[in-house]
């Protein structure tokens, strides 16, 4: 299969260029022949850009929902299925389905049904995120206080067991043993603090222990002091990646120009955090037991606690693009490059060059999502833009 894309800008990893073949094989890029303006003959599909963008898949690596469908309350393959058509329309090619604080039977179901999802090519799908319920109640955000437990030593088994995708864990660090950091890292759990009121020292002792990541930084932990520093100064002192929600509503601007300009790109990934309302024009959903409003693109529950978000990746980037001053091809490494170094997927995804996975999104000039490819197969029809304030 060839590809032929021109008329636009096409995000290469050393270069954007106007015009591009790719060659495609068993959902692979074999090559990219950067010389291809003119020459039509021997594509299989000749797609004009319409000065717009070819960027790399997004990959989000926290997604609660889409599609109607909260991965709480379906946790099963055609959950996982319909979570992610819903946001391939807006970008996402490779992605985390997330579980909120729940219970052992239910983390239990998550796992075993992304393993099958895998097992069974579902599009997209790549591991799976437990947020919780190893976290801070000063910190807990939407979760429900009653399911925040310690983690023991069977869960500790449930988790450190082989797995078909990546597995990633958000805990608050002063709530763990430093010792059971380690066993999970040992055993290729990615794990992140969040939802966590840490000191500075207690997040370097977890960072020591096997600590990469921070989920959702700034939100739902210790903020920076000048003396007290918190999650947030371990996280800006350390070579940790951080997850940004930038919609608008859950971050300043300056907070995250100052989160890039401490950490570059290459360390911050952007993330939607996205409730089942994405891909729908739901205007409420439950949430465990709480009715969650959407609002003006905002999930919020009735005593004004944020619940997720309305976010989609396409409008993630547009908002980043536009808060930061950082060009198109920037912003675009902290949707893709960047998480897929975070996840150890750089290697098959993340930029578009040999070898890598035929994921790719076309973005129009405004850059809304026009049209999406996973394993250099077209995704449904696109969507109409999404925005978490208008």
């Amino acid at each position: 299969m060839i590809y032929r894309f021109y008329n636009g800008r096409i995000a290469l990893p050393d270069a954007v260029v106007d015009s591009a073949r790719f060659a495609i094989a068993d959902g692979k890029i074999v090559s990219i022949d950067r010389d291809s303006g003119a020459n039509a003959a021997g594509c299989d599909e000749n797609i004009d850009l319409e000065g717009g963008w070819l960027l790399p898949g997004f990959i989000d690596t926290q997604v609660n929902g889409g599609g109607g469908v909260l991965f709480n309350d379906q946790a099963d393959m055609d959950a996982i299925a319909a979570i992610g058509a819903a946001h391939a329309r807006y970008g996402t090619t490779a992605f985390l389905p997330t579980l909120i604080s729940d219970t052992p039977r239910q983390i239990a179901a998550a796992l075993e049904a992304v393993d099958t999802a895998i097992a069974h090519q579902v599009p997209g799908v790549v591991g799976i995120h437990i947020e919780g319920p190893f976290i801070n109640e000063l910190r807990r955000g939407i979760h429900e206080a009653h399911r925040i437990r310690r983690l023991d030593d069977e869960t500790l088994a449930l988790l450190t067991a082989p797995r078909r995708g990546k597995v990633m864990l958000t805990l608050a660090p002063e709530m763990c043993d430093a010792e059971d950091i380690h066993t999970l890292a040992r055993h290729g759990v990615i794990v992140s603090a969040g939802h966590s009121d840490t000191s500075y020292d207690e997040a370097m002792r977890g960072i020591e222990a096997g600590i990469t990541g921070f989920t959702h930084l700034y939100n739902a932990m210790s903020p920076l002091h000048h003396r007290k520093p918190g999650a947030v100064g371990a996280a800006f002192d350390s070579d940790c990646y951080c997850g940004l929600i930038v919609d608008d509503v859950h971050l300043h601007p300056a907070v995250v120009r100052l989160a890039v300009r401490a950490k570059g790109i290459e360390r911050i990934m952007l993330v939607t955090d996205a409730m089942p309302s994405v891909g729908t024009d739901a205007s409420e959903f439950t949430l465990q037991g709480k009715r969650i409003a959407v609002r003006d693109g905002v999930c919020i529950f009735e005593d004004g606690t944020l619940a997720g978000t309305h976010l989609d990746m396409a409008s993630a980037v547009r908002e980043t693009v536009k808060v930061t001053g950082l060009s198109v091809p920037e912003v675009s490494t902290m949707a893709s490059a960047t998480p897929a170094h975070f996840l150890s997927l750089a290697g098959s995804h993340g930029t578009l060059e040999p070898g890598r996975r035929a994921d790719w999104v076309w973005l129009d000039e405004g850059l809304s999502a026009r049209r999406t490819w996973i394993g250099g197969a077209a995704c449904a029809a696109p969507a109409p833009a999404i925005h978490a304030s208008q």
